[in-house]
């Protein structure tokens, strides 16, 4: 028979293993890693969209031209007449010659660039603000969204050009008497172009609010007594936040456009005030002898565009998750 007070050797080796292996792992060194953001998994996503980063470099580009352009330009060259310099070819001097007033061109591309990209920043951010109060509005609460939505279709019935038009000759007067004539004719060309151009981003909210409201942890704020506001405010618009941004892209396209439209047409800024769409309507009658005049403004134009719309499309790829990583 064993003696009880011998000691167990079993559970005294056992002890030596445990202590041997904490020793082993505590010797090892251990990699510590940071959780990783998801705006890290949309750069990489948007980053592997190649048309995406060249319209992006593309447009930057052209930001950095607009906005540094008068600090190497001489900005009054775009503005004062030199007859003894007018229908001057393109020189180191004129980068891209003179119009026939012997004003610089390239000064005048660069003033016409602020103006339509502030235009087209500015009305596409009205536009964003009433489409993404008016889309929440009706997706979330049922008793406004018949209303909302007749409202919006009355508005995507309504001719956008012929609209434009009646709103510029009626408010033109007015708003100039009021502002001036370059600051009430900036402020009518926005509204103009943001009242008319809500009705997409407002029909995707909606859409989009509509199924996130019927979600689980909405349904979980709602339950312990959630304020409304509180609950579009921090549930809701952060994840109709992917709509959104992609509609903003491509409502700064459409704000150059119809602003380039109607200056095309002559109902935009005045004539000395150069926006991209003024100086292509300038360059058409000389476009047989002088085509750079046309060709300069209108290839600005599309590159924005193109650019931006290549930009929107890398965001919709990168900021749905259903997308994501094809």
């Amino acid at each position: 028979m064993t003696d009880a007070r011998e000691p167990d050797t079993n559970v005294g080796t056992q002890t030596e293993t445990v202590a041997a292996a904490a020793a082993m792992i505590a010797a090892e060194p251990v990699l510590v890693t940071r959780a990783r953001s998801q705006w890290w998994d949309v750069w990489d996503q948007f980053r592997s969209h190649k048309g995406a980063m060249v319209g992006a470099a593309i447009f930057l580009a052209i930001i950095a031209l607009v906005v540094l352009g008068p600090l190497f330009v001489d900005m009054e060259s775009g503005i004062k007449s030199n007859m003894r310099a007018r229908n001057e070819p393109m020189s180191l001097q004129y980068p891209l010659g003179t119009d026939r007033l012997g004003r610089d061109l390239f000064a005048r591309m660069i003033a016409g660039g602020r103006v339509s990209l502030a235009v087209g920043l500015t009305a596409m951010a009205l536009s964003l603000l009433l489409g993404t109060l008016i889309g929440v509005l009706a997706g979330y609460f049922k008793r406004l969204d018949g209303p909302l939505m007749r409202l919006t279709d009355l508005f995507l019935a309504l001719p956008l050009l012929p609209l434009l038009l009646v709103m510029v000759l009626l408010f033109r007067e007015p708003l100039t008497a009021i502002f001036g004539v370059e600051l009430g004719i900036f402020i009518l060309i926005v509204s103009a172009i943001g009242i008319t151009s809500w009705m997409q981003t407002a029909r995707i909210v909606r859409g989009d609010v509509l199924a996130l409201k019927e979600r689980e942890f909405v349904l979980a704020a709602r339950s312990i007594g959630t304020p409304s506001r509180r609950i579009v405010t921090r549930h809701v618009l952060p994840n109709v936040l992917s709509p959104i941004m992609v509609s903003a892209t491509l409502g700064i396209a459409t704000a150059i456009i119809t602003e380039s439209a109607l200056s095309f047409l002559g109902l935009g800024f005045p004539p000395d005030f150069p926006t991209w769409g003024r100086l292509l309507n300038d360059g058409v009658p000389f476009l047989e002898l002088y085509p750079g005049r046309a060709f300069w403004p209108g290839l600005a134009i599309s590159l924005v565009v193109l650019s931006i719309n290549y930009v929107g499309d890398g965001l919709r790829d990168a900021l749905d998750p259903r997308i994501r990583g094809r």
